[in-house]
C-alpha cells in the first residue's frame, strides 16, 4: 500500500462509498418481505443482513475477477477513469433510493464504467463478449427465472399446505422466511460486495500497485465488506418499503418462497462469475411469488416505473460517468470539479429526502404519502378473491363489508346495502 498515490487513495474512498450506497440501496433484497410480513422486527432484520452481507463477502472472489479483469480493457486505462465511473454509479443509486425505486446498483457501476472508459478510450476498450454474456444476459434471464421459480414455489406450498392450519403454517413460514432472508444477504455479500473489490483492484492495477489479472488482496475484501455492511445496517428504508408494500402483498409462504428462490438464482451465478443483478432477482421472485397465490395481485403501476429504472440504469449512469471522465481528464482541477458536483449532489439528494423521511418506525406502514396506491377495483377484487366467504352470523357478514366499503370506495352505483341480510 506504500505505492498508492492521492488520486488512488481518493478513488478507493469513492469506491468504498459506492459499496456503502450499495449496501443501503439492497437492503430492501433480503429484508423487505421479512419485514412487510412481520417476520423480524425491521432494526433485527437489517442488523441481521448486514452480519451476513459481511461473511458473504469473504466466500467467493469470482464475481470481483470479472469485473477487475473482464469488461474493459486494462491496458491505457486510467485510474481517474475508474473515479469518473464511480461518480456515476452513486449519483444514480442515491437518485433512485430517493424515489423509492429498486434498480440495480450492479448495473449502476458496470454503466458508470462503461461510459467513462468510452469517454476515455474508445469503444475499442470495451470487451463487448463480457458485457453481453456476463451482464445483459443475466440482467433478462435473472428476474424471468427467479419470478417463475418463486410462482412455482408459491403454489407448491400452498398446495401442500391446503388442509393445515392456516395460523400454525403461517408461524413456520416466517421461521423458514428469517432463514432464507439469510440466505439472501449471505448471497447478496457474495455477488454485490465484489463488485467493489472488484473495482478497487482494478484501481490498483491501473496504479501498478497490483499485476493484472490479481485477485482482491485481504484488506481490499475486509474493507468492501465492511463497507457494504454498515450501508445494509443503515437500511435503505424507502425501496424496502416499495419492495415489500408496493409491489404486491406477501403473506408468509409468499416471503419464503420469493427469499428461497432468489438466494438459489444468486449464489449459482455468484459461482459462476456472473455479475448478476441482485435486485432484479429479488424483484422477480417478489412478483412471482405475487401471481403465486390465488387472487394474489402484483401492482403494475409501481412494477412498471420498477422496470423502466431497470432499464435507463446501464445507459444513465454510462451518461454521468462519462461527463464526469470528460472533466477529470482536463487535468486537477477537473477532478476537483468533479468531486464537488459528487459531493454537492449528494447533499441535494439527502436534503430533499429527509421533506418526506422513511425509516424504521413508518417503513411497514401500508401508506406514507399515497403515491403508490393502486385503482380501488383492482385492490377491492384482490380481497374478494382472497377472502373466504361468510360463514357466520349475518352481523359479521355485514360488519366486514362496512369495512371494505370504508376503506375502499366502491364505484358508483354497486354499493351494496350493509343492512341487507346476508346470503348463505
Amino acid at each position: 500500500m506504500e505505492h498508492i498515490t492521492l488520486l488512488l487513495g481518493i478513488v478507493i474512498v469513492t469506491a468504498l462509498v459506492f459499496d456503502f450506497t450499495n449496501g443501503f440501496h439492497d437492503t430492501a433484497n433480503a429484508m423487505a418481505t421479512t419485514i412487510s410480513t412481520g417476520a423480524l422486527k425491521p432494526k433485527t432484520a437489517v442488523a441481521m443482513s448486514a452480519v451476513l452481507n459481511l461473511v458473504g463477502a469473504f466466500l467467493s472472489v469470482e464475481v470481483a475477477k470479472t469485473i477487475s479483469g473482464g469488461i474493459v480493457n486494462e491496458d491505457g486505462l486510467k485510474t481517474e477513469v475508474i473515479f469518473a465511473a464511480l461518480v456515476g454509479a452513486i449519483l444514480w443509486n442515491l437518485l433512485t433510493w430517493l424515489v423509492g425505486l429498486p434498480s440495480s446498483s450492479s448495473h449502476a457501476l458496470f454503466g458508470g464504467l462503461i461510459g467513462a472508459a468510452v469517454m476515455s478510450m474508445g469503444w475499442s476498450s470495451i470487451d463487448g463478449g463480457t458485457v453481453v454474456t456476463k451482464i445483459l444476459l443475466p440482467a433478462l434471464a435473472a428476474p424471468l427465472v427467479a419470478g417463475l421459480a418463486a410462482m412455482a414455489a408459491t403454489r407448491l406450498t400452498y398446495r401442500i399446505g391446503r388442509n393445515t392450519d392456516t395460523k400454525a403454517t403461517a408461524k413456520g413460514y416466517r421461521a423458514g422466511q428469517i432463514a432464507s432472508a439469510g440466505l439472501v444477504s449471505l448471497a447478496h455479500g457474495t455477488n454485490d460486495a465484489q463488485k467493489t473489490m472488484g473495482i478497487i483492484t482494478l484501481a490498483l492495477v491501473t496504479g501498478g500497485v497490483l499485476n493484472p489479472g490479481a485477485n482482491p488482496p485481504l484488506w481490499v475484501i475486509v474493507s468492501a465488506g465492511v463497507a457494504i455492511a454498515l450501508g445494509t445496517y443503515l437500511g435503505g428504508w424507502r425501496i424496502i418499503r416499495t419492495m415489500g408494500k408496493g409491489l404486491t402483498d406477501l403473506q408468509p409462504q409468499q416471503g419464503f418462497a420469493a427469499q428461497t428462490s432468489a438466494a438459489t438464482v444468486i449464489l449459482a451465478s455468484s459461482h459462476i462469475g456472473f455479475s448478476l443483478s441482485t435486485t432484479q432477482s429479488c424483484s422477480g421472485a417478489v412478483m412471482g411469488a405475487g401471481l403465486g397465490r390465488k387472487g394474489g395481485v402484483v401492482r403494475w403501476s409501481t412494477a412498471t416505473r420498477m422496470f423502466v429504472a431497470w432499464g435507463l440504469t446501464l445507459p444513465a449512469a454510462g451518461l454521468v460517468g462519462a461527463g464526469a471522465e470528460f472533466l477529470t481528464k482536463q487535468g486537477t482541477w477537473g477532478i476537483a470539479v468533479t468531486a464537488a458536483l459528487l459531493i454537492g449532489g449528494s447533499t441535494v439528494i439527502w436534503a430533499l429526502s429527509r421533506r418526506n423521511a422513511v425509516d424504521h418506525t413508518n417503513v411497514a406502514d401500508d401508506e406514507i404519502d399515497g403515491s403508490d396506491e393502486e385503482p380501488a377495483g383492482v385492490v377491492t377484487t384482490a380481497i374478494a378473491a382472497v377472502t373466504p366467504p361468510p360463514t357466520g352470523a349475518a352481523a359479521t357478514a355485514a360488519t366486514d363489508d362496512d369495512h371494505v366499503k370504508a376503506t375502499i370506495p366502491a364505484p358508483t352505483g354497486s354499493v351494496a346495502d350493509p343492512a341487507r341480510p346476508a346470503t348463505v
